[in-house]
């Protein structure tokens, strides 16, 4: 990318002033980041712009779709509520001069650009419960922002994305034809996972109940996908809206838990590591509920500490899946990569179901 290519896509969208600069932005492995900056009036203004991998994002089109309208619906709840810094605690889409909410460029790549967020940033790893408790305020607010959304249902842009019965069904089907002869070496980890099969129904069956409802939901809770204030260190914008989706408000708790929680790393090969710290863990259900406790029904809190349990149980399953297909979703970077992944996610839900009824008494507590 040259300065003359960003220039052109900048041209296509609703943006005054005098181009200045630009540079590649974050550390982002699937979009091409930039942030560019413009003199409008005197001011240095910057926004960001993305080349969004349409490999990985087959449904573009749709997924800008879904952008625009859950960032126009949490910019309206903010101007309505009032909020002095609105532009800051929502991502705002900037419009191409088409109308619509992307551009493509000379070779046919799609573009979308944001106003850059200023005195904020993201980190990689939740290391405090302060951190987990603005991250989990942060999604909440992301949740009920986009909560009253007009229109039509959101386009599923990736089906059955967290529909864990689908996903268990699937690697019962690999197993049975265990095409790369893995399953022998894996007998204790899907042993353990087909023990807990009724777990995988649990949500989808509240859900067709109509005990808990569809909401909005983001679908990647990690805290690097929180801007946090440089001054007061809260968690004031949500970002990185690709996987936003119709989906459970559970979903992304759960999601929270599986990443926030646990002082190892993903792949961490000495599972005696592995660990759900309760502080943590009470840190997100604190600014989760500061968020959202009056917007939760009851069954959705009830099931908070088990969401936990069922999404990394789901994560272990696709990892465990992967492994015996030969590696062909996840990237691996030496030989059982990927089994290293699934046994830590099942060590993790070892762990909560040791302290769950911890879990959830202290849940009960704070709602």
């Amino acid at each position: 990318m040259n300065s003359n290519r960003l220039r052109a896509v900048a041209r296509q969208f609703e943006i005054s002033g005098s181009y200045l600069e630009y540079r590649p932005h974050g550390s982002g492995h699937i979009n091409d980041t930039f942030v560019a900056a413009f003199s409008q009036a005197g001011t240095r203004i910057r926004y960001i712009f993305q080349r969004v991998n349409e490999r990985i994002f087959q449904r573009a089109e749709e997924l800008m779709d879904n952008i625009a309208r859950v960032t126009a619906a949490a910019a309206a709840r903010l101007e309505a509520d009032g909020v002095v810094d609105s532009t800051r605690r929502a991502l705002r889409l900037i419009p191409a001069r088409s109308g619509k909410p992307f551009v493509r460029d000379a070779e046919g790549r799609l573009w979308r650009c944001y106003l850059f967020i200023e005195g904020a940033r993201t980190y990689d790893i939740i290391e405090t419960p302060r951190q987990a408790f603005e991250a989990a305020s942060a999604f909440g607010d992301f949740q009920k922002l986009t909560a009253s959304i007009d229109g039509p249902r959101l386009h599923e842009t990736i089906p059955d994305f967290h529909h864990t019965r689908a996903r268990f069904n699937r690697l019962r089907e690999v197993a049975t034809v265990d095409p790369m002869g893995r399953l022998r070496e894996v007998a204790p980890e899907w042993n353990y996972i087909r023990e807990r099969e009724e777990w995988t129904d649990v949500l989808i069956g509240l859900a067709a109940r109509g005990e808990i409802p569809e909401r909005v939901t983001h679908n990647d809770t990690k805290l690097n996908n929180v801007m946090i204030d440089d001054a007061t260190g809260a968690g004031i914008c949500v970002i990185d809206l690709d996987t936003v989706m119709p989906g459970l408000a559970l979903y992304d708790f759960g999601d929270m838990v599986r990443t926030a929680t646990s002082p190892a790393a993903e792949d961490e090969q000495d599972t005696g590591k592995v660990l759900m710290q309760m502080p943590m863990f009470e840190a997100l259900v604190r600014g989760y509920l500061s968020s959202v406790g009056d917007f939760l029904n009851e069954a959705e809190k009830a099931h908070m500490a088990f969401s936990g349990k069922l999404i990394t149980l789901e994560i272990g399953i696709r990892f465990l899946t992967d492994y015996l297909e030969g590696d062909v979703y996840f990237k691996t970077k030496r030989p059982g990569h990927n089994l290293d992944r699934c046994r830590t996610q099942l060590a993790l839900v070892r762990s909560i179901e040791v302290q769950e009824e911890a879990m959830n008494a202290f849940v009960r507590g704070e709602a």
